[in-house]
């Protein structure tokens, strides 16, 4: 039976191209800047982004962490959303090994941050204060798409501060398939840009960073000093660039399957989809009582790996998931939620 693994897109396995692209890479040492193949993923990266330079490492999580290193120096802060993962999700490391101060703010409904509330958390110039570097924004978030003319907005409003501007843009090309324009485009305002290459691109292990040819100078020393200084790391690069140059143009395809989830699950008793439809490749979801602490085993069982809890659970469409993949979810939540509704315990009946 094959496993249906809806919990993240970092579960892609890579292509077989980018198996033959790696056997066969070309690499050299890459901390003294001599591996081919990572110089010439770094290249293509910076220029899909539109930025001058760009700089290879083994997560995103390391590639938000060295980019909130470089921009910001101890004791100043960040602004960045509730749930955003700078904040919430990678260990609270800014903190931890930057003694760089998070200010976090809750999100909009559509994944933006207030403006008139990030102004007012921006600290005034005064020694009682941390003082306020960076601005952090994530496209998409939670699969929702920025829109573009709040980017230029976010743009302009952090000019007029002085603040520098960082994109957790793990899910990059994700926003840009669904806005229809250039991944440059979303990118353009940015002092930086993280994008992962592990996720929705399939390739098996790295991010890259994106930004000035000064800030990756210094990102470099801070990725070096968190351990992240790779050597014949080319064999890793090549994946990537496979990623690049193949796999953007199917990520419609992911959005379009996981529309076909959402259209399901939505037929499904106890089952509520969020605003009714997909976000680019996910599907969120709450369940009735009736199903939850049954769902995700019965779900197993059937060869669906998927989220069972009380808040709104992620299924995440990627490659290696097909409509035949996805008829077989909906076939199986459909059979779950009989059967959990059968095995709930009948109302008591009102005293008199």
């Amino acid at each position: 039976m094959k496993t249906i693994d809806l919990r993240s897109d970092t579960v892609t396995l890579p292509t077989p191209t980018m198996r033959k692209a790696m056997a066969a890479a070309e690499v050299g040492d890459d901390v003294y800047g001599e591996d081919p193949t990572v110089n010439r993923l770094e290249a293509l990266t910076a220029q899909r982004l539109g930025k001058e330079a760009a700089l290879f490492v083994s997560s995103g999580t390391q590639s938000n962490l060295v980019a909130l290193l470089t921009h910001c120096r101890r004791g100043e802060e960040y602004i960045a959303g509730q749930w955003a993962h700078t904040y919430r999700y990678e260990a609270g490391g800014a903190a931890v090994l930057g003694g760089i101060q998070p200010q976090p703010l809750d999100f909009e409904p559509d994944g933006t941050l207030d403006l008139g509330k990030v102004a007012a958390a921006v600290k005034p110039d005064d020694l009682h204060f941390a003082r306020t570097r960076l601005l952090c924004l994530e496209n998409t978030m939670a699969g929702k798409v920025l829109p573009l003319p709040y980017i230029d907005a976010v743009g302009e409003f952090a000019r007029d501060r002085g603040l520098r501007l960082h994109l957790d843009g793990a899910r990059i090309f994700n926003a840009a398939v669904a806005l229809n324009v250039h991944a440059r485009e979303i990118a353009r305002p940015f002092d930086s840009v993280s994008v992962c290459l592990s996720k929705g691109l399939a390739a098996p292990v790295g991010s890259v960073l994106c930004g000035s040819a000064d800030f990756i100078r210094d990102a470099r020393r801070w990725r070096k000093m968190l351990g992240g200084g790779m050597r014949q790391a080319g064999v890793l690069a090549a994946a990537g660039i496979v990623a690049l140059e193949e796999m953007v143009e199917r990520l419609p395809e992911d959005h379009r399957t996981a529309e076909r989830l959402a259209a399901g699950l939505g037929r499904v008793p106890g089952i509520a989809v969020e605003g009714g439809g997909a976000r680019t490749n996910m599907v969120f979801f709450t369940l009735d009582e009736a199903l939850r602490g049954r769902w995700g085993p019965f779900m197993a069982a059937r060869g669906v790996l998927v989220g069972d809890h009380p808040g709104p659970i992620r299924a995440v469409t990627h490659y290696g998931i097909d409509d035949d993949d996805i008829d077989a979810v909906v076939a199986a939540a459909l059979d779950a939620a009989a059967a959990c509704r059968a095995r709930s315990p009948r109302p008591r009946p009102a005293e008199v």
